[in-house]
């Protein structure tokens, strides 16, 4: 019997707490199951090299659950270990058998999965009690136990032991710990970390129902499958074998739209298979859909931070053994390995979508609406996704026509240029609300697209910035005459009371909406253009939209929603509504606006004699004096006009036309708006 205490010093205990302290108990099976495999692994690279020369059949791991002795027994029937392994591997923490193992066979030891030794010590979160058996494969080897009750002090016999390989026994007391004896519990987690290992795991029996209630068969429950899609050939694999895997891991869901087979061995190793799901109304970045794996050995499945953002949108598996296997998230998120990893997935998915839009163009236009989401938000956070979807990356028109970037460009620039020389994308985010302003700018010969996405206010601004002397303009933001200013537009010809009249009559029979105010613009527009056409500023439309999507920017979604009540001075009907009212009141308007403009000149040359000097108190009364008649003034007129378009059906009726059109004219509004129809009928 050997008695000793395990090599624990300050030169070598930091090292293991920094890559193997677990948050997670339950991570223990796993690193006891992969250091079984680990062993398996060992014994198949020695035969490959001709320094075993036994059998290699039925190497697989098993593990067993005895509830009533309260122990948890993980078996492998690999190299095993002599008592001078243990003591190099168990008894010496830090040191670690698989990158020994590694540098020795380094060229085709790619199976090795584990820190063999170190992983071990996880066992000790829930067990009492460790024991080791194990037999190595070595000739005339002498089979040994090793026990620890998780001090430093353990005790090593020789035993007598028949198979060749480890048994690892766990002792569970705690009573906290006792769902580790649970079937279930142990089935459930042998499912999540080693349902594709590379060697069978077996746990008890396969069941059948016999005689009312399930009984042990003579097969192996073997939990997982040794060969997964991702670690076979591309071009073994048809459609149905991806569509298959898919919803072996991801049950319930609908048949993705693509996918994409990882398969890279330089600068690192990576496999994997990366699926694009249906991604409709809203970002369902769902997590726990990408799987991280390290020569099958589950890692994690909480990659955020681990991939790029928008790659969480993706669901599927990524294996490499570049990945660290036995650290944290936050060492993950670190790591340089995982760093070109995941800009390698970026590229391998922006080249995917390119191939699949350059040789698939129809495919490619049937699915975009279920991607659009993703490549928007991929093109919005990561640069390095940017610049080639703006190769492939659509545009739908409100024609149901889509189009690549460049393609469009190429379509609109001639007719949609501005003086500036900049081309003009005219937009509309609802086919229904804005068909009269699509049809204005259509008839015109214009292209309006349909940018309805959750992003797409985002989208907008980014292609802005990403094309050059292009503008984002929302069809339904001015008059189409204006919408893209030409050279030759053509001047209001109306007197300052002609003027005052129309934008007072107009403005004064706005009802009351809550949250929105309107001011009344004039245009000089073709005679057969709408009379009269509410438009809201794109600026501010935008800023309050990109409001309601940043809490940052709520400053804008407090303000009002500013409106622009445009009048075609040129419509025979507002031609009617002026000729009416200048013959009732304007005379009255002239008179009140030939005193305003006198008070305004008598202000402006109190204010210009002024230059730098201070005002004496002479010249304060009369500057005083002076604005409080051009008050005076200004209140008499939009009585006087607000009176008389009180009386005026026709205005009110123009106005409520413009307002239904938006779909702001509601409950007495609307109300009366219905009942004015019939009476004018």
């Amino acid at each position: 019997m050997q008695k000793g205490s395990i090599g624990v010093t300050t030169e070598n205990i930091f090292p293991v707490i920094k890559k193997f302290l677990y948050s997670d108990h339950e991570i223990f099976l796993r690193e006891l199951v992969s250091n079984a495999v680990d062993a398996t692994q060992k014994l198949k690279t020695l035969a490959s090299h001709g320094e075993y020369n036994g059998s290699l059949d039925g190497l697989k791991v098993n593990v067993a659950v005895d509830k009533e002795k309260g122990t948890l027994t993980v078996s492998d029937n690999g190299i095993g270990m002599t008592a001078e392994d243990i003591d190099k591997y168990i008894n010496q923490i830090a040191f670690s058998g698989a990158e020994e193992f590694l540098n020795k066979y380094k060229d085709n030891a790619n199976a090795i999965i584990g820190h063999f030794g170190l992983g071990f010590y996880s066992a000790f979160m829930v067990a009492k009690k460790v024991e080791i058996r194990s037999l190595s494969y070595k000739e005339g080897a002498q089979a040994v136990s090793w026990i620890c009750d998780g001090s430093p002090e353990y005790e090593m016999n020789e035993i007598e032991k028949a198979e060749r390989g480890t048994d690892i026994i766990l002792y569970i007391e705690d009573e906290e710990d006792k769902e580790f004896l649970e079937n279930a519990r142990i089935e459930a987690l042998l499912r999540k970390y080693c349902k594709f290992l590379p060697v069978p795991v077996v746990f008890g029996k396969e069941q059948e129902w016999k005689d009312g209630k399930y009984v042990d068969t003579d097969r192996d429950n073997v939990i997982n499958n040794i060969e997964p899609l991702w670690t076979r050939k591309p071009t073994e694999l048809k459609d149905e074998d991806y569509l298959k895997f898919y919803h072996d891991i991801l049950p319930g869901q609908d048949d993705p739209l693509f996918w994409i087979h990882l398969n890279v061995d330089f600068p690192f190793t990576l496999t994997g298979i990366l699926y694009f799901p249906k991604i409709r109304n809203n970002i369902e970045i769902n997590k726990n859909r990408i799987q991280l794996y390290c020569n099958q050995v589950f890692v994690t499945d909480s990659v955020e931070g681990v991939v790029p953002e928008f790659l969480m949108l993706l669901q599927g598996v990524i294996d490499s053994p570049d990945i660290p296997l036995n650290v944290s998230r936050s060492y993950l998120q670190s790591d340089s390995n995982v760093k070109k990893i995941a800009s390698y997935i970026t590229k391998k998915v922006a080249a995917r979508l390119e191939e699949i839009a350059k040789n698939d163009p129809k495919n490619f236009e049937e699915k975009w609406n279920d991607i659009k989401l993703f490549i928007e938000y991929g093109m919005l956070t990561d640069e390095k996704f940017c610049e080639p979807a703006m190769k492939f990356a659509l545009v739908e028109d409100t024609e149901g026509k889509f189009f690549k970037l460049e393609d469009y460009r190429k379509l609109i620039e001639s007719a949609q240029a501005d003086k500036e020389g900049n081309v003009v994308y005219l937009y509309a985010t609802d086919k229904e609300q804005q068909y009269s302003y699509i049809k204005a700018a259509t008839d015109k010969g214009y292209s309006v697209l349909l940018m309805n996405g959750q992003l797409d206010v985002h989208f907008i601004g980014m292609l802005e910035q990403k094309i050059e002397k292009s503008r984002f303009v929302r069809v339904d933001s001015d008059v189409i005459d204006n919408i893209i200013p030409s050279a030759d537009k053509k001047e209001v010809d109306l007197s300052a009371a002609q003027r005052t009249m129309l934008t007072t009559m107009f403005r004064s029979q706005v009802p009351n909406i809550e949250k929105s105010e309107f001011f009344v613009s004039l245009e000089s527009l073709s005679a057969d253009a709408q009379p009269i056409v509410i438009v809201q500023s794109e600026y501010m439309r935008r800023m309050k939209d990109m409001a309601a999507l940043q809490p940052g920017m709520s400053f804008y979604g407090e303000l009002p929603d500013s409106y622009n009540l445009t009048l075609n001075v040129n419509h025979p009907v507002v031609k009617s509504v002026l000729d009416a009212a200048q013959s009732a009141v304007g005379s009255q308007v002239e008179a009140l606006e030939s005193d305003l403009a006198a008070a305004n000149a008598a202000i402006k040359a109190i204010n210009d004699a002024k230059g730098d000097k201070e005002l004496d108190e002479a010249q304060k009364q009369q500057l005083a004096d002076n604005e409080a008649k051009a008050a005076d003034l200004r209140k008499q007129e939009e009585t006087l006009l607000t009176e008389y378009a009180n009386g005026q059906d026709k205005v009110k009726q123009l106005v409520d036309i413009a307002l239904l059109g938006n779909g702001m004219l509601k409950g007495e509004a609307l109300s009366k708006f219905l009942q004015r129809s019939i009476s004018l009928l």
